[in-house]
């Protein structure tokens, strides 16, 4: 069986469900991460819920367990490694489904206004300009919760894709990935192994860009993995294209 998931329609940015983009969710006091490459902030892309037993699912009353926090280098595309696992310009991080809180966007570094640019209104203009160029290089575009979509007789992601889309009549890319299963990978293996126990990590969810440039992921028109080894709470991440 092989579990896709779709657009689920908009959901609220901090909700605890499995989404893409929103906002991050993490411990209060977390600061937001920043990338090992550039220095700059990272982009959040995703959150997956996790059950009790460590698989993925969509995040209804009683499954949230822990969540999966997905992040990526966009301030320097094809430059910052973020396509490889570890390289310090992705981030997967596992945390606790209770008592989280929206991460607080960073502050973006420049120098000190001057008294006189206070009676310059074109100046406040810009700066309003500035910021939101910034959050978009935070934040996705739109909020949209994954909605499960069960193929109990597709072996493998691409099957399951294929039959997902002669059912419905909608294009193979408005799937927006898989929870858990096998990884259909666009190159050769790179499943990681758990930094703790070093054993072979599992698949949490395996994504799609999406159809919507203005809301789509950047992973070079390829797919990324999502890998974790739930009893040590280690989480990886990577693309291929």
């Amino acid at each position: 069986m092989t579990t896709l998931i779709t657009e689920g329609g908009p959901v609220a940015a901090d909700a605890t469900v499995t989404r893409i983009g929103g906002v991050p969710l993490a411990p209060p006091g977390t600061a937001w991460p920043s990338c090992a490459d550039c220095g700059g902030p990272l982009q959040f892309l995703a959150q997956i819920v996790l059950d009790g037993s460590g698989a993925a699912v969509t995040g209804g009353p009683g499954q949230q367990d822990r969540v999966l926090a997905l992040f990526a280098c966009q301030n320097r595309p094809g430059v910052c490694q973020d396509w490889e696992a570890r390289s310090g310009a992705n981030l997967a991080l596992i945390l606790p489904a209770l008592g989280l809180a929206p991460i607080p966007l960073p502050v973006p570094a420049g120098p000190d206004q001057e008294e006189d640019d206070l009676d310059d209104p074109d100046e406040f203009e810009d700066e309003d300009e500035e910021d939101e160029d910034e959050d978009e290089v935070l934040l996705l575009g739109a909020t949209r919760a994954a909605e499960p979509q069960l193929l109990p007789d597709a072996p493998d992601f691409d099957s399951a894709r294929a039959a997902w889309a002669t059912r419905t009549g909608r294009p193979r890319n408005h799937v927006l990935g898989q929870l858990n299963g096998t990884p259909a990978w666009l190159q050769y293996d790179q499943t990681p192994n758990c930094v703790s126990c070093a054993e072979p990590m599992r698949l949490a969810v395996q994504l799609q860009e999406g159809p919507d440039p203005l809301t789509a992921m950047n992973f070079g028109s390829g797919r990324a993995y999502a890998f974790i080894c739930s009893p040590c709470s280690d989480a990886a991440f990577l693309w291929q294209c």
